[in-house]
This record gives structure tokens, sequence and C-alpha cells, in this order.
């Protein structure tokens, strides 16, 4: 099927995006800007949302993400947007690592993309047409000591990304990643209340050569560059939205 032939299949109308992990931080802004870019948007997410989009469910638990991609489907029609914001982090020596701490860090920012990915392809499928965006980490490209089971995740999602797009590139799917860098989000102030981030964020700031911390709306950006008609043409690739510290 060609491309051109894939997109006058979905033809015109409001396309239905779902964003996992969109109660909070990155995710939120990534839902936020998808729908002042006129998409339908639903959030997956552990939380509840206060706009009454949200959909609770785990996305390690295949069932429940079966079931909210149901509801969504039933509610707003096919999903052709998926962005996997979803994610956990843990900080560990590696040789006091647990398994099931190393578990559970694999199971929600690895195999949480699988599950949604896997309940979404179908609609994308059918219509010819799909856009996946997969939040990972910039951590994939330097390291992060203490953190041997985020950053393998992570690392992970991004292999994953770019084989799902060869492999679905010719049924009009694109398949993209964007890791961020050091980014302002509850995430990032709990790390820092616990002082695991090696310095301030002020330090990090200063390490950084745009000389400011990442915003949630920096990534949110990308994604939404990601699932336009105007990123029809790439696929596969991973764009680092990080100030410059990752290159």
């Amino acid at each position: 099927m060609e491309f051109g032939q894939s997109l006058r299949k979905v033809g015109p109308g409001l396309k239905t995006a779902v964003v996992t992990g969109g109660a909070s931080g990155i995710g939120r802004a990534v839902a936020e800007r998808l729908r002042k870019d006129g998409l339908q948007v639903a959030v997956i997410d552990l939380s509840p949302t206060d706009d009454g989009f949200g959909h609770i469910a785990d996305v390690t638990d295949r069932a429940q993400v079966d079931n909210a991609v149901a509801a969504i489907r039933e509610q707003f029609g096919p999903i052709l947007v998926l962005v996997n914001a979803a994610g956990v982090e843990g900080f560990q020596k590696f040789s006091k690592m647990s398994f099931p701490e190393w578990s559970k860090v694999i199971d929600v920012n690895l195999n949480g993309v699988f599950h949604t990915i896997q309940a979404v392809l179908p609609d994308m499928v059918e219509a010819g047409w799909g856009r996946i965006v997969n939040i990972s980490s910039s951590s994939t490209h330097s390291g992060q000591p203490f953190m041997a089971h985020y950053v393998a995740a992570k690392s992970a999602v991004n292999g994953l990304t770019k084989s799902l797009a060869l492999e679905y590139g010719p049924a009009g799917i694109t398949v993209n990643a964007v890791p961020p860098g050091f980014v302002d989000t509850p995430m990032l102030r709990s790390a820092e209340s616990r002082h695991l981030l090696g310095g301030t964020v002020e330090d990090h700031i200063n390490r950084t050569p745009v000389r400011r911390v990442g915003r949630p709306e920096d990534i949110a950006a990308a994604c939404s560059f990601f699932v336009s008609d105007e990123a029809s043409y790439i696929t596969g690739q991973i764009l680092g939205v990080n100030g410059g510290r990752n290159t």
C-alpha cells in the first residue's frame, strides 16, 4: 500500500490519540498540546484526570490496557495516534538491586509500551495510517549510575522503535522516539529531594549548553511534530530534546 493511499483512506475529521502517563508531567503536557493541535485525546494513567477523558489502567496489565482501549474506541472511534509517556524511575546500586526492583522498572517502562502498542495497532493497520511516539530517555546515550534498570528499559524502547518503524512503515504507520533530557517534572523534583541527582537542579542547568532546565512543553512540541502530516516521511528516528547535553 502506498502511503498517499493510506492518507486518503483516513480522510478528514478528528483523529483520536491516546497518551499513557497523561495525568501529570510530560504526558500531561503532551495531551494538552495534542488537544490544541485538534486531536481527540484520551489518557491512560494510574491517576485520574480532571478533564473527563482519563481512563485509569496499569500499563503493565494487558487486560486493563485492553479494557481502557476498548472504552476509548467506543467513545472516540479508532485510535490512530499513540504517545507512550507512562514511566517509573528507580535508584539503586546495581549490586544491591533486587530482581523485583529490576522487574518493576522494566515492566512499566518497556512492557507497558509493548502492551499499549499491540492494543492499538489493529486500528492503525485497518486505517492504513498511524503515529506512534515513544518517550525514552537521554540516559540511553550516556548511561546513568544507580539506574541500570531504567536505562536498560529505555534503551530497549529505542530499539523497539526502530524495529517497528521498519515493520509497519509499509502499512502507513510511523514510529519514532523522543528521549528527554533534564526536564522539570514531579519525578525530577522527587529525585532532587532525595539527593539522587548527583547535585542540584541548578548544577545540572550549569552543565546544559542552553542553560536552562527542560520543560514538559518542550517534549510535547517534538511529539506534536512527529504525529503531524508534515512528519509523514520520518520514522525510526530518535529525536533528543535535551538542551544540547547529548548530541
